[in-house]
């Protein structure tokens, strides 16, 4: 690693290793985040929380990847879609991706100071489930389940900053998008599949085998069906129900993508459910709107 390096390489160095260029991963966490605070709120939250929660969603998604980049180096090695990043091929050191990653969570918390008590309280227990994702799969058939939940804790915490309590509602809606997590990063994992394999790495989409496809489908149905009975019983009406019909549209293209497990059609389906995500969002929003 070259220490001399200008700044400019550097900050280049320390955007690629957060993926500054992919947005699709932060908006992931985004869309549920926000669905809940709407939720808890019964309309718009107020322009506080919706900086703290999308500020805070980018910095933690970025932190993550320093993290699982440290965790996985000797594995991505092995992969053809990670080999270069910048950890895994020495262009950055563990200690200087650790600091990076340190760095971006304290950023986060700082914005979590600024709600109340039970956000804080709650804000440890995410980063400890952000924290074990990354070695969960050397052990776990399923990691993606350990890293649903990573990505799904921003819906308790949205409740505990509004309201300052975390309901069942908060729990339920954590559930289902659990399983939405499942199928995205099931046909992420599909993508790699054979390079996992090869190297022993432990996913859903090895765990699945045949019944990948048939897996990710019925996650996805585990997902829209359990939020809108949620939504339906919070009083949410025809807008939302029509934000889920267009989730599940996206949903019914994915199978499309998917069904022949090309790693071009796995990708492109991962890649894009971001839009599955602001759908059901903005009929969250859009209900309480109109």
């Amino acid at each position: 690693m070259d220490l001399a390096a200008p700044p400019s390489s550097r900050l280049a160095l320390y955007l690629d290793l957060i993926r500054w260029n992919r947005p699709a991963g932060w908006l992931l966490l985004l869309w549920p985040t926000l669905a809940a605070l709407w939720l808890a709120a019964g309309g718009f939250p107020g322009w506080h929380l919706l900086a703290v929660f999308t500020l805070g969603t980018i910095l933690m998604r970025s932190a993550g990847c320093c993290v699982n980049d440290v965790a996985d180096r000797e594995f991505d090695r092995h992969v053809k879609r990670t080999a270069q990043r910048p950890v895994t091929r020495g262009a950055l050191s563990v200690r200087e991706a650790l600091a990076v990653g340190a760095v971006l969570a304290l950023l986060a918390f700082g914005l979590v100071l600024t709600t109340n008590a039970a956000t804080i309280a709650w804000s440890f227990a995410a980063l400890a489930v952000a924290l074990i994702y990354p070695y969960a799969k050397r052990h776990v058939a399923m990691p993606q389940a350990v890293l649903g939940v990573a990505f799904s804790f921003g819906i308790p915490m949205a409740f505990a900053a509004v309201r300052g309590e975390v309901p069942l509602l908060a729990w339920g809606l954590l559930l289902g998008n659990l399983f939405w997590v499942l199928a995205y990063d099931t046909e992420y994992a599909m993508v790699d599949r054979d390079d996992d394999l090869r190297i022993g790495i432990q996913t859903s989409a090895i765990t699945l085998g045949r019944f990948d496809v048939v897996g990710v489908m019925a996650f996805y149905a585990v997902h829209l069906l359990s939020w809108g009975w949620m939504g339906l019983s919070q009083g949410l009406g025809a807008v939302y129900l029509a934000g889920l019909a267009v989730a599940g549209g996206q949903a019914v293209w994915h199978f499309g993508l998917i069904r022949a497990r090309s790693r071009d059609g796995c990708f492109r389906a991962f890649r894009a459910n971001h839009w599955l995500g602001f759908a059901v969002f903005a009929g969250v929003a859009l209900s309480y709107a109109v």
